[in-house]
């Protein structure tokens, strides 16, 4: 499994707010992807930083970690073999471009697999 890009993720119900503090910091929305449930902006600046900004129905904002691989089935077992558990029932949201899955490590903090589709 390869691992492709690797940068904070930040879930809120208040993204635009976290959205305009990063473009104060310098950051630039790249991309962005809309969902039944979320909405995510790609953000870098001129040092090619990462962090994405993700609009969700969360109870406070959570900060993750990013980590695009090339194979989500070999990421989510590894991940699984030590310990991590899904943050939900289903084992990953594909959005017939992508497929994810937050993982929560036996410690608490979380991990975002996303492996794109092509």
């Amino acid at each position: 499994m390869k691992i492709t890009t690797f940068n904070p993720i930040i879930l809120s119900k208040e993204a635009g707010d976290i959205v305009k503090l990063f473009e104060e910091l310098g950051f630039e929305k790249r991309h962005g992807k809309e969902g039944e449930d979320f909405s995510s902006n790609r953000m870098k600046d001129a040092n090619g930083f990462h962090v994405d900004v993700t609009e969700a129905a969360v109870p406070q904002d959570i900060t993750s970690i990013r980590m695009n691989v090339s194979s989500f089935d070999e990421a989510y077992q590894i991940l699984t073999d030590h310990g991590f558990k899904g943050s939900s029932d289903e084992k990953a949201r594909d959005t017939g471009s992508s497929r994810s899955a937050m993982m929560i490590s036996p410690s608490g903090f979380s991990i975002v697999i996303v492996e794109h589709i092509k």
